[in-house]
C-alpha cells in the first residue's frame, strides 16, 4: 500500500512576500556573458563591433542562432486569464509566475526566458504581438491563458511562426501524465489501445492528455471525456464547443459514475472529490488512477487504495508518490528543440519526450537521488514517474527529444555527434540546487527536533518558523517567551507563538540535571558549582547544547549573534569539538557549476601536517555526503617544491601523512590554487595523482581559509554553505553572524542530516 508522507510544508503569506522581495524584487537578473569592462569591450559589444554581427545576420538569417541568444531563449507569455487556480486575476498578477516559470527554465534545463505579460484578452491582439516577438526568441512558452482562447492562439501561432510554441498548461501535462500511463499499463499488463479511460475535466490540460494518448494509440471509443455536466457523448449540446465534440463518443454513460463501471484508467484534472471509493470499486481490475487536481486530488491515495489496494495511483502533490509535475516535462522539451534549432515541438517530440521518462523510471536510481528522498527509489507501483531532481534527466531527455524533431524534418540545424551533445547537457548543469535540495529532502525525512539557540534574533526566528511550517520537524526556540512573542509579531507572524516550542532555564524541567551534568564536566576546570549554574543559565549557547546532551532535541544551530570562536568556545564546555577532539569546520562554496569544500574554516588557527592530513580526511568524508568523489589538493603558494619556503613545508608534509594512513581517495599537494582548479593550469605537472580538479581544498591556517571563502562570496556571488562543523558526536552547526534566513535553514538542514558528524 502507498506511505504518504505526512509533513507537507505550508507556506504563510508573510514568507512568500518577503521571498519575492529579498535580496531584490523578483526572481530573476540579466547579467552579462561576455567582457563588459574596458573600452575594447564596449566597442566590440556595441558601435561599431556589433555592426559585423548584423550585416552577417542580414545576409544569412541562420546566423542569428551563432552571434545571438536567440537559440537559447524562451518567451513565458501569459495575460493572466486563468492563473493557477486562481482564475482570471489580470496580467500584471500573472507576473509573479512567469517569472518563476522563467527560472525554473533555466535551473532545470539552463534555458534563458524572459516572462511577457500581455494586458489584453483579445486572441488576435496577442497573436499578433506574440508573431511579431519572433525574431527575438528560439520558442514560445504559452501560459496561463484560459480556454478556449488557449486553443485558438497556439494553433493560429503554430501555423504562421517558424520557432516552436507550447502551451506548457496543455501539453506538459499531457506528456508527463503519458509517461506515467506508459509504465502504469506495463505493471498492469495491459496495452494502450485495449484500455478504457475515463478523464475528468475537459479543459486545456484535460484535451491535450486525451489527444496526446489517442495519437500514442489509445482508441477513440474507449476514452470517455466528462465535464461538470457529465459525458461527452454524441449528440450533446449544452456547454459544448468544437474541441470538446472532438472527443465525443457513442455511449449510454452520462455521469461520471456511469464512465467508471469497468474502467482501467482514470485520469483528473478537475476538482477535489470528484471521484468517490464507490466509483473506483466499479474499475476494472488493476485501475490505474492519475488524480491531478491541485492542491487536492479528485481522491487521495489513501482513500483509493482502501478500496482497491491493486490501484497504481499518481497525483500532483509532491508529499505523495508518483507526482505528475510539469516540471519533468517543458525545460527538456525546449531544451532538445532548441539545440537542434525546431521549427515546432510537435507530437513526435512530446512522445519522445514521455517514452524517454518512462524508460528512465525503469532504470536503477542514482544513490543520491535515492538519499536526497530518504528512501529507496525502484521500479514499480509508487515509482513510475522519474523525481524532478533526478540528475539524469538533462541529458536522458532532450536527446530523446531531439532525435525525434530531427526524424520528422522540424530541425534547421541537426545533431550530427549526439555523444557529444550528450556529454555537453551534462556539463552545462550547476549542481547548486541539487545539493540543496538533497540536504534538504534528507533533513525532512529525520523530522528532528531543532534547537535555535538566539531566540532574540529575528532571523533565527524567522528560521525556525519556516523549520516548523516547512515540514522540516519541530523547532524548539532558547529565549524569553515575552521576546520571542514581541519579535515574531514585528515580524507578521504573530501566530508562530503558539507553533514553536520556547524553552530557557526559568522554563524547563530539567535545570537540575542540567547545572549537575555542566559541573561535573568542568569541576576540575576551576568552575565550582555556582559557576556552573551561572553558566547554565545565562547562556543560551551552553543552555542549547546542554539540551542536545540530554537528548531534549535532535539537532543545534548558533552562531548567528556572536563570533564562531566564542560560540565554539561556549558549546566546548558542554561538548568536546577542540581540534585534540577531532572537530574541524568544512565550507562548502558553490559557484558556476563547481563545488568545493575549503577547510578548516572554524576550528584549527594553526594546523600541523598531522592536523592538515585530519582536515583533509574530514573534508573527504563531507564530499562524499554531498555526492562527491574527493579530490584532496593541499594549497600553497609553491608547486611541488618550488619556490621552497619554510611556510611551505607543512602542507608538503601532509600527503606524506596521508600516505601512511593509506586513505581512500585522492590528494596532492602541495600546489597553487590554479593547478588545483584549472586542468591547462595542472597539465604541466603531468605525475600529479589528481584525476581531475579538486574539490577539496586544504588551506594553511584558518585565516587563510576565512578569506578565501569571504572573498569568494563577495567578490564572485558564491553560494557558502557553513562552515559544517564536522568530527563532533553531536549534531551542532555554528552559522556566521552574517546569515540570511535561509543560511540558517540550511544550517539545520545539515545539522538534522548529521552531515559530518560521527557516527
Amino acid at each position: 500500500m502507498t506511505e504518504k508522507k505526512t509533513h507537507r510544508a505550508r507556506i504563510t503569506p508573510e514568507e512568500a512576500l518577503a521571498y519575492h522581495m529579498e535580496p531584490r524584487p523578483g526572481k530573476y537578473d540579466i547579467v552579462a556573458s561576455t567582457p563588459m569592462t574596458t573600452q575594447r569591450d564596449l566597442s566590440l559589444a556595441y558601435s561599431p563591433g556589433v555592426a559585423v554581427p548584423v550585416e552577417a545576420i542580414a545576409e544569412n538569417p541562420e546566423t542569428a542562432y551563432d552571434y545571438t541568444t536567440k537559440g537559447n531563449m524562451v518567451a513565458v507569455i501569459s495575460n493572466g486569464t486563468a492563473i493557477l487556480g486562481l482564475g482570471n486575476l489580470g496580467a500584471l498578477a500573472s507576473k509573479p509566475v512567469m517569472e518563476g516559470k522563467a527560472v525554473l527554465f533555466k535551473r532545470f534545463a539552463d534555458v534563458n526566458a524572459i516572462d511577457i505579460e500581455l494586458d489584453t484578452e483579445d486572441a488576435d491582439e496577442i497573436i499578433q504581438a506574440v508573431r511579431l516577438m519572433g525574431p527575438t526568441f528560439g520558442g514560445i512558452n504559452l501560459e496561463d491563458i484560459k480556454a478556449p482562447e488557449c486553443f485558438i492562439i497556439e494553433q493560429r501561432l503554430k501555423e504562421i511562426m517558424d520557432i516552436p510554441v507550447f502551451h506548457d498548461d496543455q501539453h506538459g501535462t499531457a506528456v508527463i501524465c503519458a509517461a506515467g500511463l506508459i509504465n502504469a499499463l506495463e505493471l498492469s499488463g495491459k496495452k494502450i489501445e485495449d484500455v478504457k479511460i475515463v478523464l475528468n475535466g475537459a479543459g486545456a490540460a484535460g484535451i491535450a492528455c486525451l489527444e496526446l494518448l489517442k495519437s500514442m494509440g489509445a482508441r477513440h471509443e474507449h476514452c470517455i471525456m466528462c465535464d461538470t455536466k457529465g459525458v461527452i457523448y454524441q449528440g450533446r449540446t449544452e456547454g459544448m464547443n468544437q474541441w470538446k465534440s472532438a472527443h465525443a463518443i457513442v455511449t449510454e454513460a452520462r455521469s461520471l459514475e456511469d464512465a467508471m463501471q469497468g474502467a482501467d484508467v482514470f485520469l483528473g484534472v478537475s476538482a477535489k472529490n470528484a471521484v468517490t471509493q464507490d466509483m473506483v470499486l466499479s474499475m476494472a481490475d488493476n485501475p490505474v488512477i492519475f488524480a491531478m487536481a491541485n492542491p487536492d486530488p479528485e481522491i487521495t491515495p489513501e482513500d483509493a487504495h482502501a478500496v482497491r489496494p491493486d490501484a497504481i495511483v499518481a497525483t500532483g502533490r509532491s508529499d505523495y508518490p508518483n507526482q505528475v509535475n510539469n516540471v519533468l516535462g517543458f525545460p527538456y522539451l525546449f531544451r532538445g528543440a532548441l539545440d537542434i534549432h525546431a521549427r515546432a515541438i510537435n507530437d513526435e517530440m512530446k512522445i519522445a519526450c514521455a517514452r524517454a521518462l518512462a524508460e528512465l523510471a525503469r532504470e536503477d536510481v542514482p544513490d543520491e537521488v535515492a538519499v536526497a528522498y530518504g528512501r529507496k527509489l525502484q521500479f514499480g507501483r509508487d515509482y513510475i514517474i522519474p523525481t524532478p531532481f533526478d540528475p539524469r534527466l538533462i541529458h536522458v531527455v532532450p536527446p530523446a527529444v531531439a532525435r525525434a524533431g530531427m526524424d520528422t524534418g522540424v530541425a534547421r540545424r541537426p545533431i550530427i555527434d549526439m555523444e557529444s551533445y550528450i556529454q555537453s547537457l551534462q556539463a552545462r548543469m550547476d549542481p547548486t540546487a541539487s545539493i540543496l535540495q538533497a540536504i534538504h529532502a534528507r533533513a525532512r525525512q529525520k523530522q528532528a527536533r531543532m534547537i535555535f539557540a538566539e531566540g532574540d534574533d529575528p532571523r533565527v526566528l524567522r528560521a525556525a518558523v519556516a523549520w516548523q511550517r516547512g515540514g522540516m520537524g519541530q523547532a524548539i526556540v532558547v529565549g524569553r517567551e515575552s521576546d520571542v512573542k514581541e519579535k515574531l509579531e514585528a515580524a507578521g507572524l504573530a501566530d508562530a507563538v503558539r507553533e514553536i516550542n520556547v524553552v530557557n532555564a526559568s522554563n524547563t524541567r530539567h535545570l537540575d540535571a542540567y547545572h549537575q551534568h555542566l559541573y561535573t564536566r568542568l569541576q576540575r576546570q576551576g568552575i565550582d558549582r555556582e559557576d556552573a549554574h551561572k553558566l547554565a543559565n545565562r547562556d543560551r549557547h551552553v543552555f542549547a547544547a546542554l539540551m542536545l546532551a540530554h537528548g531534549h532535541g535532535d539537532g543545534l544551530v548558533t552562531g548567528a549573534t556572536r563570533k564562531s570562536a566564542h560560540v565554539l568556545a561556549q558549546i566546548n564546555n558542554v561538548v568536546d569539538a577542540r581540534p585534540e577532539d577531532g572537530a574541524v569546520g568544512i565550507t562548502a562554496v558553490l559557484h558556476k557549476g563547481r563545488i568545493v569544500m575549503i577547510g578548516d574554516t572554524l576550528v584549527h588557527e594553526w594546523p600541523e601536517a598531522e592536523d592538515l592530513a585530519d582536515i583533509a580526511t574530514r573534508g573527504a568524508h563531507v564530499a562524499r555526503e554531498l555526492g562527491l568523489e574527493p579530490r584532496v589538493a593541499f594549497l600553497s603558494f609553491s608547486n611541488f617544491g618550488y619556490p621552497l619556503s619554510e611556510r611551505a613545508i607543512k602542507m608538503a608534509e601532509a600527503p606524506k601523512v596521508l600516505d601512511a594512513r593509506k586513505v581512500d581517495f585522492e590528494y596532492e599537494g602541495e600546489m597553487t590554487v590554479d593547478v588545483a582548479l584549472n586542468p591547462e593550469a595542472a597539465a604541466r605537472y603531468p605525475f600529479s595523482r589528481l584525476t581531475g580538479p579538486a574539490n577539496v581544498l586544504v588551506v594553511p591556517a584558518r585565516h587563510s581559509a576565512s578569506i578565501s571563502v569571504k572573498l569568494m562570496q563577495e567578490m564572485a556571488g558564491a553560494t557558502v554553505i557553513g562552515p559544517i562543523l564536522t568530527g563532533v558526536p553531536q549534531p551542532i552547526q555554528i552559522c556566521s553572524t552574517s546569515s540570511t534566513v535561509n543560511d540558517i535553514l540550511n544550517m539545520a538542514a545539515i545539522a538534522a542530516g548529521g552531515l559530518g558528524q560521527v557516527k
